[in-house]
């Protein structure tokens, strides 16, 4: 009978101590509102290191041309802008403009209505762009073709 008195006041005492352990492990509400509003400063230095990584944007004059293949009836019509990074490159694409733009006014007459009127034909247009202006600027590099306007007809 004494041993299971014993037993029982061990596993009562053990229950006891799990349940205590247990209850002690609630979370300190400061602590969760210091772990939010850390992780609000880093959600913030994410969004602003991501905000510096875009360049500046160079506008371009509008651009009217005809579509290959639709001998003149149908028309392109396209505003652009080009992203770049640095203050050099801005100064050498001002510089040749004519140049880029002839490139630009080239490959736009060479595209069909086809190529262009679909979203891959814009983003390979896009592409097309970028990679032939990229092939003789010096001081940088375009990262990006913004179509601010494009309107067939």
């Amino acid at each position: 009978m004494g041993l299971v008195v014993v037993n029982m006041l061990v596993v009562f005492g053990v229950g006891f101590m799990l349940w205590k352990s247990k209850h002690s492990q609630v979370a300190d509400p400061s602590k969760e509102i210091e772990q939010v509003i850390e992780g609000e400063k880093k959600t913030q230095q994410a969004e602003k290191s991501q905000s510096e990584e875009i360049g500046k944007v160079v506008p371009l004059e509008t651009f009217i041309v005809n579509l290959a293949g639709s001998k003149g009836r149908k028309v392109l019509k396209v505003n652009m802008e080009l992203e770049v990074k640095g203050t050099d490159v801005v100064q050498e694409i001002d510089n040749r403009k004519a140049q880029i733009r002839d490139f630009i006014i080239i490959i736009l007459s060479s595209k069909t209505f086809e190529e262009v009127s679909t979203k891959e034909g814009k983003d390979n247009l896009r592409n097309e762009i970028k990679d032939n202006i990229n092939t003789f600027l010096v001081k940088g590099k375009v990262s990006n073709v913004y179509f601010t306007e494009l309107i067939y007809n």
